[in-house]
Formats: C-alpha cells, structure tokens, sequence
C-alpha cells in the first residue's frame, strides 16, 4: 500500500475538481513509460529525478548524463509544487525507486498557477519528502536555481523569495537528515542571478550550466548510496 499518499493529497488538492485533477497534473504524460518501468525487471539503485523544466529539458540538453544509468526523468515544464503533488504517486512511489531528486518551486514563485505563499511551497515539498521516505524512498533536496527575473512573468522580483525558499529547504533537509543539494551557490552571479554563462534565458540551464549541476548531484546520489 502506498502509505500517506491519500490523507496528503486531499490536503492539498481539495479544490480542484477530480474530472480536471489528470489535465491539470499531466499525470498521464509519462503514463507509458511508468508502465513500461513497473513491468521491467527492477533495478535496486533506480533514481527519480522530479520537478519541471529545469528537469524535463536536462534530458534534452544534456542526454549524456542521464544514458546507461539507472536515472529516470519526470520533469514536466511549467509545473508548480502543487502539481506535482498530484502527479507524484504515478511518476515517483508507483516506480519503486532507491531514490527521488527533487527540484521544484521557481515555478510557483513566478506565479505559473497563481500566487503562492513560502508556506505553500514548502509545505509541498515537504509532503512529497515525507511520502517518499514512508514509502522506503530516500529523498535528495535541491536549491532552487537563482533567477533575477522571468521572461514569461517580467516583474515578479523573485531574487528575496528564492532565497528564502533555498533557507527553508536546507533547514528542514538538515533537521531531517536529508541530502541537500546546492546548486544556488554554484551558479549565482553578483546581482544574485544566474551566471550568464549557464544559461541563455536567465532561468533554464544551457549545457554548461547542466554541466555544473551534475557533478554536485552525482556526489550527494553517491552519498546516500552509501547509507547503511
């Protein structure tokens, strides 16, 4: 049984109304693959990267890292925290992994499906670390990358919440002994944006910026590997 899931996700997407629940998460968009990996033969160090563009395109951009390796990708472009919520049951605890690699919440600080609060964010993540590990999964957080502004929602001035939001992530991975990831540290310029250099738009990585993220989450899957 999947354990946590049902109390959590009536929490958190009580309004919306169950015919829109499927379109509004995209849940079936990896549904022929979730079933293609729950029909294979199941690798113990299996590992679920989860979150949005900057997840979804790393496939794309960068397929290198992710061939001959047990990685699997469920980024969906232009998702919120509350979506993937929504989708995570199908697309994360359904596949069985080792480990889930999460990223997520630039989106809900651009607005992409209304405002949202860093309490709502947080609580989201949290509730989707918190199913992960009840269901035996262990759990990677990672920092929100730094973005001065967003060229679709000009205006929004995301630079104190990003940085709020990355505080918040690294006090609740650490009191819950949860791998974090940096990526913040690693990419952030002067005016507290991203560095020219690692992307062309401001906000997504470009290959040299994806090159800088994977070494720093290789090294925290090899930690958490190693746990006993």
């Amino acid at each position: 049984m999947i354990k946590g899931f049902k109390s959590c996700l009536r929490y958190f997407l009580f309004p919306i109304k169950l015919r829109n629940m499927h379109h509004w998460s995209s849940e079936s968009k990896y549904q022929k693959e979730n079933l293609k990996e729950v029909l294979s033969p199941n690798n113990p160090n299996k590992i679920v990267f989860m979150g949005d563009s900057i997840t979804e395109f790393w496939s794309t951009i960068n397929p290198d890292f992710f061939e001959g390796k047990p990685y699997i990708n469920r980024g969906i472009s232009g998702q919120t925290t509350p979506q993937m919520v929504a989708r995570f049951k199908a697309d994360v605890i359904a596949l069985q992994p080792k480990i889930v690699v999460l990223l997520a919440g630039i989106n809900d600080i651009a607005g992409n499906t209304g405002p949202s609060t860093l309490t709502m964010i947080t609580d989201n993540l949290f509730a989707m670390a918190e199913i992960a590990r009840t269901n035996g999964i262990r759990v990677i957080l990672c920092a929100v990358l730094p973005a001065f502004d967003f060229p679709w929602r000009p205006n929004q001035h995301p630079i104190p919440k990003i940085i709020a939001l990355n505080q918040s992530i690294y006090a609740y991975a650490k009191t819950n002994q949860i791998e974090y990831v940096d990526y913040y540290s690693a990419m952030v310029n002067e005016q507290k944006g991203l560095q020219a250099h690692f992307s062309n738009d401001g906000v997504h990585p470009n290959t040299k910026g994806y090159r800088v993220m994977e070494p720093l989450v290789e090294k925290a899957i090899t930690r958490v590997l190693e746990l006993n």
